[in-house]
C-alpha cells in the first residue's frame, strides 16, 4: 500500500496520508512528495484550494517516523536526520506562507511533525476526537517544524505549559490555543469535502462550522498563567507544589518526566528575547537544536526509553537541579554556516 496519495480532484489538489496503522507518521519520502505537489499546484490555475487529510480514525498524522533518524544516530551518522529536518522545514514554511487555501482536516493524533503538516494551513479543521500535542520534550525534544511560533502565539503562557509539559489539547483546547481554526463534527466532513473539491469555495467552512464546548485551558489559564511565568522549570515545579486542580498535577508530572535540557531550551526560546515572531524564524531557531541534537541532547535516548524498548525509564544527562545554563546556550546558538538557509524557498 502508498505512503499517501497525491490527486487533483476537481479544484482542489488533495494529499491523503495512508500509513493508517503508523498513525500516519510521516516518512522522508512523503515530505517530499508533498512538498513537490505544492511546488506543481502553486501554477496551476485548475488548482484553487488545497486539502490535506489522512485514513483512519486514531490519527491525522502522529509525528515524524523516527526509526531511521534512530538507527542511523546510534551509528554515529547525523546528516541523514540533518536532511530530513531541513527538508520538512522547507515543507512547513511553504505550508505556511501558500498563496492558495490550504485546508487540513485534523482527526485523531495531530502531533509533532502531524502539527507541522497540518497546523500551518490556513484552514485547520478538528472534530470530536482531536487530539493535538506538541509532546517533544518527553523524548528530549525541543518542540519543532515551526511550532515554537505556535506556541509563542498562544494566550498567556498557553504556549509554555504546552511546549514543556508536552500536554494534549482537545478540539476546544486546540481552537484557544490557536492550532487550530474551526470544528465541524466528523460525520459533516465528507460533504464539506465534496463541497470545496466541487467549488473551491473556502467559505463553506465556517457554514459547516459549530461552536465548540468550554475550553479547559480557557477555564483554568489564569492558573496556568501564574504557575507557567516563572523563570526556570524548577520555579515552575515550585509554583505547581500544593496546586490541587488535576491539569496542573498533571503538568508538575510531566515536568518530573521530561528532559531537562529540552524542557529548558524550550523555556528559554518560548520566553527569552528571541521568542519567534514569524514560521520561519522558528524554523530557524529550532534547527540550531534539532542539528546537534542526536550527538549533544538526550534525543537518542528519549527514542530508546519511548519507542525502541519502551522501557519508560530514560536516563537523561541532566537533572532539572544540575542542568548547565551553558548547555541551553550552546543548544540555541548560532550554526555559522550550518545554519537552516529558507531564503527564497
Amino acid at each position: 500500500m502508498t505512503e499517501l496519495t497525491i490527486t487533483t480532484e476537481g479544484q482542489a489538489g488533495r494529499i491523503t496520508l495512508q500509513r493508517p496503522k503508523a498513525l500516519n507518521a510521516l516518512t522522508y519520502d512523503m515530505i517530499l512528495q508533498i512538498e513537490a505537489a505544492l511546488i506543481k499546484w502553486q501554477t496551476d490555475p485548475d488548482v484553487t484550494v488545497i486539502l490535506i487529510d489522512a485514513e483512519g480514525d486514531r490519527a491525522f498524522c502522529a509525528g515524524g517516523d523516527i526509526s531511521k533518524l534512530y538507527k542511523t544516530g546510534q551509528e554515529g551518522q547525523y546528516d541523514f536526520a540533518r536532511a530530513f529536518w531541513r527538508d520538512e522545514y522547507r515543507m512547513n514554511l511553504r505550508i505556511s506562507d501558500y498563496p492558495k487555501p490550504v485546508v487540513s482536516f485534523l482527526q485523531g493524533f495531530t502531533m509533532g511533525g502531524g502539527v507541522g503538516l497540518g497546523c500551518h494551513a490556513s484552514h485547520r479543521i478538528v472534530c470530536e476526537n482531536s487530539r493535538i500535542a506538541m509532546p517533544e520534550c518527553g523524548i528530549g525534544l525541543l518542540p519543532d517544524v515551526g511550532g515554537t511560533y505556535l506556541l509563542a502565539q498562544a494566550p498567556g503562557k498557553i504556549g509554555t505549559y504546552l511546549g514543556v509539559t508536552g500536554a494534549q489539547m482537545s478540539a476546544q483546547d486546540a481552537l484557544f490555543a490557536g492550532f487550530a481554526d474551526h470544528f465541524v463534527a466528523i460525520d459533516q466532513w465528507e460533504q464539506l469535502k465534496a463541497k470545496l473539491i466541487e467549488t473551491g469555495d473556502v467559505s463553506a467552512i465556517s457554514a459547516a462550522a459549530q461552536s465548540p464546548a468550554p475550553s479547559d485551558l480557557q477555564k483554568h489559564q489564569a492558573e496556568i498563567d501564574a504557575a507557567f511565568s516563572a523563570d526556570s522549570i524548577a520555579d515552575i515545579l515550585q509554583a505547581l507544589e500544593n496546586t490541587e486542580i488535576p491539569l496542573l498535577q498533571k503538568a508538575q508530572k510531566a515536568l518530573q518526566k521530561n528532559a531537562p535540557l529540552a524542557m529548558a531550551c524550550t523555556l528559554a526560546t518560548l520566553n527569552g528575547p528571541t521568542s519567534p515572531q514569524s514560521v520561519k524564524q522558528a524554523l530557524e531557531q529550532e534547527f540550531r537544536f534539532v542539528h546537534r541534537a542526536l550527538e549533544h541532547s538526550d534525543f537518542l535516548e528519549g527514542i530508546r526509553a519511548a519507542i525502541i524498548d519502551r522501557d519508560g525509564a530514560p536516563n537523561w544527562k541532566h537533572t532539572i537541579a544540575t542542568l548547565p545554563s551553558q548547555d541551553v546556550t550552546f543548544m540555541l546558538g548560532s550554526l555559522g554556516n550550518e545554519a537552516l538557509d529558507l531564503t527564497g524557498d
